[in-house]
């Protein structure tokens, strides 16, 4: 059987060395779910937050096989893990995602600058109890504050910046999700808007916003246009790692 595990100090050991703010998010407990299959002495552990499921210690069938409901994008601690995923989801995509250092030391004059190059006509404002419900109606904006669960929770645990134009939703930049130390950054534009410095002026506002609060704005990139962006605001690239997207309607739990 699966159980989600109160204690998640038992596999932290599991995780040590996977510098990943989503897990950091799961075993703080300060958002997402740790599974395990033995909630005594864990050999094995998935830690899912949002749509990401990590998957750690000894390949563990029963546990991958009972990943959460529906669309998961799952990334295997080790090779074994990999094969173990391919055999139970034949159909999975496997992709590369790029992990991005965390040691960031920010040019705090940069990134001012970054902000005030904002375009005329275009209005940036903190994601606010009216934005977050904005955020809610647009697919686009959507995980920008969804994975919080509610707008208090968002209100009081997530940060996020946006751009409007006429009112409306055309770039911005949030919390994916948060850990203690810090939160995990989402960034997207509207295609119509995009090549005009937008996303550059948002998320430097965050990351100052993150900077002034003593919080660290972790980068994780889906592909290199998002390195790219990255590098923008002083990101350095670590390494590739692999990850599957998974789509199944099997769950036990």
């Amino acid at each position: 059987m699966i159980y989600e595990l109160e204690d998640t100090s038992k596999v932290e050991q599991l995780f040590e060395g996977w510098e990943i703010t989503l897990i950091y998010s799961c075993l703080q407990k300060v958002m997402g779910t740790v599974y395990v299959t033995d909630t005594e002495n864990p050999r094995s552990a998935m830690a899912f937050v949002g749509v990401f499921a990590f998957v750690a210690g000894e390949p563990d069938r029963e546990l991958v096989m009972n990943k959460p409901d529906g669309f998961v994008v799952m990334i295997p601690q080790d090779e074994r893990w990999s094969e173990l995923i391919e055999e139970c989801f034949s159909d999975a995509r496997k992709f590369t995602r790029y992990a991005i250092r965390k040691d960031t030391v920010f040019d705090r004059k940069h990134l001012e600058e970054m902000v005030a190059g904002l375009p005329e006509g275009y209005e940036l404002k903190k994601i606010d109890s009216d934005l977050y419900d904005l955020c809610l109606q647009d697919p686009v904006t959507f995980d920008f504050v969804s994975v919080f669960g509610s707008k208090e929770r968002y209100l009081e645990l997530g940060r996020g910046m946006m751009i409007l134009k006429d009112g409306e939703f055309v770039s911005g930049a949030s919390s994916y999700t948060r850990y203690k130390e810090g939160i995990e950054i989402e960034v997207d534009t509207i295609p119509s808007e995009r090549r005009k410095g937008l996303a550059s002026a948002v998320c430097a506002a965050l990351i100052l916003a993150c900077l002034d609060e003593g919080l660290y704005p972790s980068w994780d990139a889906h592909d290199m246009n998002s390195v790219q962006l990255s590098r923008k605001f002083g990101y350095e690239f670590d390494h590739e790692y692999t990850a599957y997207e998974v789509c199944s309607s099997q769950r036990t739990h």
